[in-house]
């Protein structure tokens, strides 16, 4: 973890999952707050070398990645947390969580792990999209779902803190398929952020960049390409595929590593995304056959 300055008084923590921090004056903010209370710790410390103030937190999405350290930053300090709106309800019942992923069913043992269920957070203020104050600061939300349901970047003092509304290119090839919610809404999201004037962008993973023009057109085409590997494989199928066989098909193609249920569940959220972005677009239809959810290609192919 190192402390990266992006311009005066912008920085952000660079990690595997990346923190933002902003000050001005008295008022000191964090923009995530990393994975669990070992991670915030060593940001924390770091914040009282440098004898920097902590009065505010924005928690971009309740993704436990992101939000595993946030028990214990309230604890800590006094700050007033904010959040985007349904992402709140998941802060303050992080056993949601593993529930939706888990399709309704109470979660089994081997889902209660940090990665899939942070601490409970309170939250002060819930975030709508729109211009916002920050103790003397003033910035912009902006809502951009795909990769969670209500997902927020936060613009202040010209930087995009973006969670993970983008991904680095070396996050992408990592995850070979990454985690969405909805692929048509994180295409959409991506090409929002090309339409956001700053003066450079920080993603969740990756590093600052001044222009993240490139990476995020490489996140639309890469996207994209699933979706197109899913089109091309259901071609073949007049008769239809079961989701759960689409899944392991398209899991195995791109040899990814699922070995415990937890990450399963994950590829399996992402590849039902794919999926049903082909369905808005009318490239696929599905129905229910011998009791398994079945998708077809679309008659016009």
């Amino acid at each position: 973890m190192s402390f990266q300055n992006i311009k005066e008084d912008c920085f952000y923590y660079h990690s595997s999952v990346n923190i933002g921090y902003v000050k001005e004056g008295t008022t000191g903010l964090l923009i995530d707050a990393g994975l669990d209370r070992s991670s915030i710790k060593k940001v924390l410390r770091e914040l009282e070398i440098r004898e920097l103030p902590l009065t505010h937190l924005f928690i971009t999405h309740a993704h436990a990645d992101h939000y595993g350290g946030a028990r214990h930053i309230q604890e800590t300090y006094s700050v007033h947390t904010m959040a985007p709106p349904f992402e709140e309800a998941i802060l303050r019942n992080p056993l949601l969580e593993p529930l939706y992923l888990f399709g309704g069913n109470d979660p089994v043992e081997e889902l209660d792990n940090k990665f899939l269920l942070g601490e409970a957070v309170h939250i002060d203020e819930v975030v709508e999209e729109g211009k916002v104050s920050i103790g003397s600061m003033e910035a912009e939300v902006f809502v951009l779902p795909g990769h969670s349901y209500q997902q927020a970047a936060l613009l202040i003092n010209g930087i995009l803190y973006a969670g993970d509304s983008y991904f680095s290119n070396e996050t992408l090839t990592k995850h070979k398929i990454p985690y969405i919610t909805d692929a048509t809404k994180t295409v959409n999201s991506l090409k929002r952020l090309l339409s956001i004037d700053h003066e450079g962008a920080v993603p969740g993973h990756g590093i600052f960049e001044s222009d993240p023009t490139e990476t995020i057109n490489q996140n639309i085409t890469y996207h994209t390409s699933l979706m197109d590997w899913l089109e091309v494989y259901l071609s073949n199928y007049s008769e239809g595929v079961s989701h759960e066989q689409v899944v392991s098909d398209m899991c195995q193609a791109y040899n990814v590593q699922a070995s415990g249920l937890g990450h399963w569940l994950l590829y399996r959220t992402a590849v039902t995304a794919y999926l049903l972005g082909l369905k808005k677009d009318q490239h696929v239809y599905d129905k229910i056959a011998d009791f398994r959810w079945t998708f077809f290609p679309s008659p016009k192919n």
